[in-house]
Formats: C-alpha cells, structure tokens, sequence
C-alpha cells in the first residue's frame, strides 16, 4: 500500500513540476533549427516566424541554420536534442522523403518528433519552354510513351521532393523520364528555359515571372484543386491522373517527448503569428498557401506522405542511399 502511495505521489509531484515548467516557458532563448541554407524559401520562413514569434514569447527565436542531406542532418540534431522547448525545428517536404531515399537515418522519421503545425503548403507546377511542342500533360506522358526514357525532366538533384513528384508522374501514368539532375531549382529552370530539358517539376513560386514574360508555360499543378497564382491551368488530375496530389509545406517540429503543455503553447503561438496581416502577406509572397494544423493533423500527414514516398521508392526501383 505504501509503495502506491508512493508512486501516485512521485506521479502527482512530477505533473505539478511539468505544469509550472510549461508555466514558465520561455524563460531564455529557444534555437529554431532549419536544414537549408539561408535566403531561400524555407530559411525565410523561418525568419518571418521567429520575428513574429519572439515578439509574443518574450524570449529570441534563434534562426540557425544547419544544411546537410536535404534536412536530415538538422532532424537528427533535433531528434537528439533535449524535449524541453527550447529547440524546434522547421520542417518542410523533403523530411518524408528523405526517410525513403536514405536506408540508416539516425532517428526515426515520424515518431522521434513532436510535430507542433503546419505553416504553409503549396503545389508544384510541370512546365516547359513556351517554344516546346507539348501544350497538355497528356502530350507530354504521350510522348513519354512514345519514347520511354527520352524525354528529359530537368531535376532540382536526385531525392529532391521536385524529382521524386516526377517519378510518382511517371510511375502512375505507366511511363519513364529521363532525368537530368541539376543543383537545385534555379539552375534546372535555366536548362528548361535553354532547351536542354524537355521539362521541369518545381515550386510555383518560382515560375509565375516566366508564365507572365511568356518564357514558360505551365501545363498542370500538382495540387488538388487549381492554384490560386494560376488559375487557368489545370491539376494533373484533371489532365487524366485521378487521385494525383503532392503538395509541399513547411512547418514546426520538436524533439519526442516535449512536454504537451509547450507543444500546445507553441501551436498557439504558430496560430497568432500567422494571423497577424502582416505575417500572412509576407508569407503568401513565398507562394503558399498560409494555414495552421493541430499537432495530430501534422504528424498524421508526415507519416502519410512516409508511407506514400517508400512506397514510390520500391515500386519505381528508385536508389536508395
């Protein structure tokens, strides 16, 4: 009898300690961890968040950036941290990826987190040249067809979520691209542009100028429904792949084990940035789609999209690393 009293007493004492820790929270600064480099979409993110976020926290959110493996080297540091609050992490599209792309990740992909919310989600448009012969997505799996393994995708690099959405192009419309992988988007939207590829799978954003200029034109988006900077072009599901969706995000993580309590205060913390005017409009200028999530609604859609990736990953025969 003693030694339940005992326990239940050890318990109640080690809620009491945790409910005013999370009380207290934040009492210094909280490291805000992101796997790509700065200036780019993601790392500004971040930066327009933690700006946004320290004002109400009270405390500095600390952007650091640390690149390796397409995210993976910022997850396992943060996967590794301790679950107290005071380090998180900005996860984007490419985390479900790479946890079907890399064979021995140091964490677990899905359940070495606390996933806090989502922030943004966008889509991702095929285009080619405006001089190219293909007008639809179904001329250009057509010609896929015709010729298995020659017409070119121009990659953002192998693993990439912009390369592995054009594998799960192919793989559902039963034809083969060649790809040719580039250092990232800008320079495979340079070889499109230059008519070295006959094709390229990349971020909205960062073809809208081109569609305007008339240097590019945009056969589909990948999201469900049509997108908001494009309205006149059609999803790949409306070109003839029912069911077709990828649509990228960003969003905030934290190590297992952060105790519920800051889980949710940083949800509401995530909600009252986003919903400050100017916030959403420098977060929309990124080329998302500017929207919240509970912490169940994020995890379960990371380890969906675990599960889709892998799946992709066996039947395409795509490397693994």
């Amino acid at each position: 009898m003693r030694t339940l009293v005992n326990a239940i007493t050890v318990a109640v004492l080690c809620a009491v300690s945790v409910a005013a820790y999370a009380e207290d929270y934040p009492s210094r600064a909280i490291k805000f961890i992101v796997g790509a480099p700065p200036g780019g979409n993601v790392d500004s993110v971040a930066r327009v968040m933690a700006q946004e976020m320290t004002k109400s926290l009270g405390q500095p959110v600390v952007v650091d950036n640390k690149v390796g493996l397409v995210g993976s080297l910022a997850a396992e540091l943060v996967a590794r941290a301790a679950p107290d609050g005071y380090t998180i992490m900005l996860a984007f599209g490419a985390h479900p990826v790479n946890a079907a792309i890399y064979k021995s990740l140091a964490y677990k992909p899905v359940d070495d987190f606390e996933w806090i919310s989502i922030i943004t989600s966008y889509p991702f448009a095929v285009s080619v040249r405006s001089e190219s012969p293909l007008h639809s997505l179904r001329d250009l799996l057509d010609a896929a067809k015709a010729k298995p393994g020659q017409v070119s995708n121009g990659s953002s690099g192998p693993g990439s979520v912009q390369h592995m959405t054009a594998e799960l192009l192919a793989n559902q419309a039963g034809v083969k691209f060649l790809e040719v992988p580039y250092k990232g988007e800008a320079p495979a939207l340079t070889a499109t542009l230059a008519g070295e590829v006959d094709f390229l799978v990349t971020t909205s954003t960062l073809v809208v100028p081109h569609l305007g200029s008339g240097r590019l034109r945009t056969l589909a988006v990948t999201s469900t429904s049509r997108w908001k900077d494009m309205p006149n072009v059609p999803t790949v599901a409306e070109s003839g792949l029912p069911g077709f969706e990828v649509t990228s995000w960003s969003g905030v993580a934290a190590p297992h084990g952060t105790p519920a309590a800051i889980v949710d205060r940083l949800n509401a913390e995530i909600r009252r940035a986003i919903a400050v005017p100017e916030v959403k409009a420098r977060l929309e200028s990124f080329g998302g789609d500017v929207h919240a999530s509970t912490p169940k609604e994020m995890r379960d859609q990371v380890a969906r999209e675990v599960a889709r990736w892998t799946k992709l990953v066996h039947d395409a025969k795509i490397a693994q690393e």
